[in-house]
């Protein structure tokens, strides 16, 4: 077996794998997207039981193999309960999971996205953030961080001032100052009718989360 390594990361889904083990998909610092197994993270009893879990943030230990990673280990550092137990919050939570997943890539360095992951979920954490907010503020970095958002939008007059200004400063603002504001009903409106129509464009699917939060939401 390989030498271990340790990477920085969060678990964005997890998988049923044989009889008592977990296919985990990881949104790491240091190679992106990479695929692990937790060998017997089912059992009630393994050390891995939680290390396995969606929203799990920590360091991971693992060992590479020729087509995937066997996870070994983990020093976990958030496992976001707050966002789980909210029943609002998890859906988005999932649907931020598949989102990063959609977008991660694997052998390059995703430390960008995984921090906007990481404060992303902590701000689905404020009472005072409203959740579609966030969901659209993570949707437009996301793209730009990837290279796929049209930043030409805040030209387009059809849009509010407020709307264009808030467009900017997503596009603009370091990942630290993302959620440091909120804005009108109407606002927010114009947002996602923009962003709406960038994701059905630039995206060749459409995730299967989305579906259940809309679902959910209505």
């Amino acid at each position: 077996m390989s030498q271990g390594i340790t990477l920085t990361g969060m678990v964005l889904s997890a998988a049923p794998s044989g009889d008592y083990d977990k296919r985990v998909v990881l949104l790491t610092k240091e190679r992106g997207k990479i695929t692990a197994f937790a060998r017997g993270a089912r059992r009630q009893n393994s050390s891995l039981l939680a290390a396995a879990s969606p929203f799990t943030f920590g360091n991971f230990l693992l060992y590479e193999g020729r087509t995937a990673y066997t996870l070994a280990g983990a020093e976990i550092k958030n496992y976001f309960e707050k966002v789980k137990e909210d029943f609002q919050g998890a859906f988005y939570g999932f649907y931020f999971m598949e989102f990063a997943e959609y977008y991660g890539q694997e052998n390059l360095d995703a430390s960008q996205m995984l921090n906007l992951l990481y404060v992303s979920l902590l701000a689905l954490e404020k009472e005072k953030l409203p959740d579609r907010l966030v969901r659209y503020v993570l949707e437009i970095k996301m793209m730009v961080i990837n290279g796929e958002y049209p930043q030409d939008i805040v030209l387009d007059p059809a849009l509010s001032d407020a709307a264009r200004y808030t467009l900017r400063y997503v596009i603009q603002a370091p990942i630290r100052n993302l959620y440091t504001f909120t804005v009108k009903d109407e606002v927010l409106e114009e947002i996602a009718g923009v962003q709406d129509k960038i994701r059905q464009k630039y995206m060749d699917r459409r995730l299967k989360s989305l579906d259940i939060l809309e679902d959910m939401v209505k």
